[in-house]
């Protein structure tokens, strides 16, 4: 099996090893998104996710959710191969599909020690932020780099 494809679990792997993690001692950080074009935005974001701990679990959208979500052109990729692109990236230690519309049930049952989101959310409206503060966990936000977006990049692609 290729490295990257064993960094994609189902929920049930995924809090094995959160588990494992934090009874060594490691911090989990959680993030998630539909990463449906990659681009340099995604990479900081990530990289600065996972530097607030030792492991980064991330949460991905499936097909189905990202069609709900951002309508029926998307998403551009599918999920196999979006969740490999994300697993091929070093920071990135796990990655695992959810068909919901939100995070909350992976969360739930990831219970991590920190969840992630970007600046454009408000911390009491991120999904998931209460199951983690009263596991005694932290929620933060991080900056994204201006100038890149998955919508934009579509935008421009249209327009040549």
């Amino acid at each position: 099996m290729e490295k990257t494809a064993s960094k994609i679990v189902s929920s049930t792997e995924a809090k094995a090893r959160v588990k494992a993690w934090k009874l060594n001692g490691q911090k989990v950080v959680f993030t998630n998104g539909c990463f449906d074009l990659v681009h340099l935005g995604h990479v900081d974001y990530l990289e600065k996710a996972r530097n607030l701990g030792d492991r980064l679990v991330l949460g991905l959208n499936s097909d189905n959710s990202v069609s709900r979500f951002k309508g029926p052109e998307r998403p551009l990729q599918d999920e196999n191969s979006r969740a490999r692109v994300l697993a091929a990236m070093q920071f990135v230690d796990l990655v695992v599909l959810f068909n919901e519309d939100t995070p909350l049930a992976l969360i739930s049952e990831l219970v991590p020690d920190i969840l992630v989101k970007g600046s454009d959310y408000l911390t009491e409206n991120i999904i998931g932020a209460d199951v983690v503060k009263q596991a005694g966990g932290e929620v933060k936000t991080i900056d994204f780099v201006q100038g890149y977006s998955t919508t934009r990049i579509v935008e421009k692609i249209k327009k040549t």
